[in-house]
């Protein structure tokens, strides 16, 4: 059977679907109830150049059967020209189904949500690129002049204390918004999934019980933090209050289906869930180095391909090894609860290789990116 290569997607709460038409990952078990409303809180300032802001959304803990928060935070870019998509969730086929955020050179569809600070629906309003150092946008980000001079005030409508804060799109009472053309567009050019610091801040954050949406009821005592995974220091912002009034459903309306959410145009249609290495999608690979200089570019393609090599055995290992546990259950006649244990160890052990080539992935490009161009005098 054909072995393809993991692709390089943060994996917060289980294994990525496809790569759709209008984000850049899809989780594959969709929930029936919506995610609390965005909470209302202040955004901390931000830490140093270079640092761009990620807003806070609620993702998904399969462990709880739960929401859970995840603080906004500054994240440095990956690439300098690289905007941050954030994700969303969307009413798809009887679920609601999370798509994971991505850098990319332009900010694409997030679901029309209005995270605030620059990211009020569509793109972005919070700053912008120049000569490869990025400049603040006063009017919308919290920024210390006396640290960071790369500033400038472009007045912009913002309402977020005051707009429904609703945190999906789609369904009942959810946002209507469509991708755009350009954002459609955007959706197709070379991608980056988050930062190691971002899938950092996601781990802190579903270790913590607070951030759960049935224990903070939509006000979460961490709602933003300076820096990824600092949760105790000194620009921690709690929530202000809640987007909007909160309860957890009761048990029957929280059934969750196991079913995969239908497969948006662009995806391969398999419609069968990653829990083995043969199911996951291809991954994305960074375009060939291009840095001028032909000797190096070459070094850096035979890395990229030893990476790629190694990758590939590994997850053959894997798949080889579940295929040899499916049939010794097989051959000893093991019940249903057995196979579905089976099957959810299989899932994690898949997911923690995907994640594990995701790093891999991301310190390689990092150690490939170009040094930051000397700064001209002012």
């Amino acid at each position: 059977m054909h072995i393809r290569s993991v692709r390089g997607l943060l994996m917060f709460l289980v294994a990525v679907l496809a790569l759709s038409a209008s984000a850049f990952g899809q989780v594959r078990i969709s929930v029936t109830f919506g995610p609390p409303a965005l909470p209302v809180y202040e955004q901390p300032p931000c830490p140093g150049d270079g640092y761009i802001w990620t807003p806070g959304y609620w993702a998904w803990s399969d462990d709880d059967g739960d929401y859970f928060w995840v603080p906004g935070t500054w994240v440095e870019a990956p690439e300098a020209g690289f905007f941050w998509t954030p994700p969303y969730w969307a009413w798809v086929d009887g679920g609601f189904v999370f798509y994971d955020g991505y850098w990319g050179p332009q900010v694409g569809f997030y679901g029309g949500i209005n995270y605030g600070f620059g990211y009020f629906g569509d793109g972005f309003v919070g700053g912008r690129w120049n000569d490869g150092h990025f400049f603040y946008n006063r009017a919308v980000t919290n920024v210390n002049v006396t640290n960071i001079h790369n500033v400038y005030n472009e007045t912009v409508i913002n309402n977020t204390t005051t707009v429904n804060r609703v945190s999906y799109n789609g369904g009942e009472g959810g946002v209507v918004a469509r991708p755009t053309a350009q954002q459609e567009a955007a959706a197709h050019e070379r991608h980056l999934p988050p930062a190691a610091a971002q899938v950092q801040q996601v781990q802190a954050a579903r270790g913590n019980r607070e951030l759960l949406a049935s224990a903070n009821h939509g006000k979460p005592p961490v709602a933003a933090t300076a820096k990824p995974g600092d949760f105790s220091g000194h620009d921690v912002k709690p929530a202000k209050q809640a987007g909007a009034p909160y309860k957890r459903p009761a048990p029957a309306e929280r059934a969750r289906s196991n079913e995969t959410a239908a497969q948006p145009s662009g995806t391969d249609g398999r419609g069968a869930s990653p829990v083995h290495p043969n199911d996951l999608p291809p991954m994305d690979r960074p375009a060939a180095p291009n840095t001028g200089n032909a000797k190096l570019d070459k070094k850096y393609q035979e890395q990229q391909q030893t990476l790629q090599r190694k990758q590939d055995q590994e997850l053959k290992k894997l798949q080889q090894r579940q295929d040899q546990e499916h049939q010794q259950l097989a051959q000893k006649k093991g019940s249903e609860a057995q196979k579905q244990q089976m099957e959810q160890r299989h899932q994690k052990e898949t997911e923690q290789l995907q994640q594990k080539h995701q790093q891999q992935q991301q310190r390689l490009q990092q150690r490939q990116a170009p040094p930051p161009k000397p700064e001209k005098p002012r």
